[in-house]
């Protein structure tokens, strides 16, 4: 659920959220629309910042997944620093133009991205497993088991 409607952008923030490190910026969006000219500056700078990253817990593992339609696996990295903190990004080259073509719209994004994201106590940061199919990058982060509790029966004497 979101918690920042729509139309400051349409990204998803949750400011309750302790593991995200997403700034949450209201004039963003219309800083986008009126700075989304093809070839501008600014255009191609926060193309990607905006890249969708969905983030699920199951019992095993932290699951993100991120669109990332049209890159190869070489164009992206996947690191963690600081050994707490996930750190995705990577950049998407802008297509050339040649003289004698018409361009009459441009919204596919090009230019760098970087997603961060605080993991939690008991993640398993030297195990972490990424894959890329179909454009969706998968990072997979195991969790650490959590040991029951041993509870032994004492003999009461008396």
């Amino acid at each position: 659920m979101s918690l920042i409607p729509h139309f400051f952008g349409g990204r998803r923030y949750n400011v309750f959220d302790p593991f995200s490190l997403d700034v949450f910026d209201p004039f963003d969006a219309f800083r986008s629309i009126s700075e989304s000219r093809p070839g501008s500056l600014s255009s191609e700078t926060s193309a990607l910042a905006n890249t969708r990253i969905d983030w699920k817990e199951t019992p095993e593992a932290h699951v993100f997944k991120a669109d990332l339609s049209g890159m190869k696996k070489e164009e992206v990295k996947v690191e963690v620093e600081d050994g707490r903190v996930l750190q995705i990004s990577g950049e998407r080259s802008r297509e050339k133009e040649e003289k004698n073509d018409t361009w009459h719209r441009v919204e596919r994004s090009s230019g760098r991205f970087m997603r961060r994201f605080r993991l939690p106590e008991g993640a398993k940061v030297d195990q972490v497993k990424a894959a890329m199919e179909n454009g969706v990058l998968t990072v997979t982060v195991p969790k650490a088991e959590v040991k029951k509790l041993e509870i032994k029966a004492i003999d009461i004497s008396g």
